[in-house]
């Protein structure tokens, strides 16, 4: 009998840790931007002046200059806005940012190429592991926890400043 209420007590417990969500609520100040400073390999997240947030990121491959074509392993550089949330990403999470714009379409053309596109805020992948420092293809990489974190925090439409 002693058994059985042990197994059952642990059964609960691990019934419990299996329904823990990626799915976390927010409910401090509002995000009003997101700062990422590629050569400190930093996010920010901010309301208005005030840095709510600090995080460690991965970038891409190639991570220095401004992401000029598609392949290149670069992370772009410059103002964004975050266009849309991807709660079944390859990666544990990701928030997508409207990349590219513009100015990065007319840069790529001038070249003959693409400027390719599908740049993301995400977690480590959900099949495969990444492989050491700025490792994406040019997205902006958290833990799995922060990611969590981060999507709960920030809204389509906030700002995303990218700095060399």
């Amino acid at each position: 009998m002693k058994l059985f209420k042990i197994m059952l007590a642990l059964s609960v417990v691990f019934a419990l840790g299996a329904c823990s969500s990626k799915f976390k609520t927010y409910n401090g100040p509002e995000v009003t931007r997101v700062v990422v400073m590629k050569a400190d390999r930093k996010m920010y997240l901010y309301h208005h002046d005030r840095v709510l947030k600090t995080h460690d990121v991965d970038l891409g491959f190639a991570p220095a200059g401004h992401k000029q074509i598609e392949g290149d392993g670069k992370t772009p550089e410059g103002r964004y806005l975050i266009d849309r949330r991807n709660p079944n990403s390859s990666f544990h999470l990701s928030i997508g940012i409207n990349y590219p714009n513009e100015r990065d379409v007319e840069v790529a053309r001038a070249l003959g190429k693409s400027p390719g596109g599908d740049i993301f805020f995400h977690g480590q992948p959900n099949k495969l592991k990444a492989k050491g420092p700025d490792w994406t293809a040019g997205c902006i990489s958290v833990s799995n926890k922060e990611i969590e974190r981060i999507y709960a925090m920030v809204k389509e439409g906030t700002v995303v400043d990218i700095y060399p």
